[in-house]
């Protein structure tokens, strides 16, 4: 099996029956990193995140006749390892610092009051404020912030224009900074 067939003709291999094996090989071969990097970076656990992309992986076996063509292969992945990933957090309800690299953040007011906010509440923060964006915009901002992709890469992953990903990486910035700057100031009262 070559690897230049497109996403679409290899879930249609696989619905087929033709080499099914080797053509779901080949898409978890090209998606399977990305999936364990967004679910490490949702779950702060190396463990969890390996357990939980093998549940990924038998969901898209099996769901796979659920696929439609109207989005890419790996939103319609990034979805499923990002539900599964947030039944995860529910089923153990618990959370870990580790996503920032910074311990606290300082702020201060006009009236010189300081407060500390932790990582753990900035990272909960900022996962709350995710969950709260449109798909194609936390896509996107995962894509870009977290994977460090250029937006050529996202380009070719979502199927989408350069400079609609801009946009949406843009409008989803702005999204984030309201919502963090609002948990700012309810803190501040």
């Amino acid at each position: 099996m070559h690897q230049s067939f497109s996403d679409n003709q290899l879930v249609e291999q696989i619905l087929q029956g033709v080499q099914a094996e080797k053509a779901y090989t080949l898409l978890m071969a090209r998606y399977g990193k990305l999936l364990y990097s967004q679910l490490i970076r949702l779950l702060k656990n190396e463990d969890q995140a390996k357990d939980v992309l093998q549940n990924v992986y038998i969901k898209i076996w099996t769901q796979l006749s659920s696929f439609r063509n109207d989005a890419s292969f790996y939103t319609w992945a990034y979805r499923i390892a990002h539900n599964e990933g947030l039944n995860e957090l529910a089923k153990n309800k618990r959370k870990d610092t580790n996503q920032l690299t910074f311990s606290s953040i300082q702020i201060q007011d006009s009236t010189s009051f300081k407060m500390t906010v932790t990582e753990q509440e900035i990272s909960e923060w900022l996962h709350e404020a995710i969950s709260t964006l449109p798909e194609k915009q936390a896509l996107v901002f995962n894509l870009k912030y977290f994977e460090e992709l250029k937006f050529s890469e996202i380009s070719k992953i979502t199927n989408t224009s350069e400079g609609a990903l801009k946009a949406n990486y843009h409008h989803a910035s702005q999204k984030i900074e309201t919502f963090l700057k609002e948990k700012l100031n309810l803190i501040q009262l």
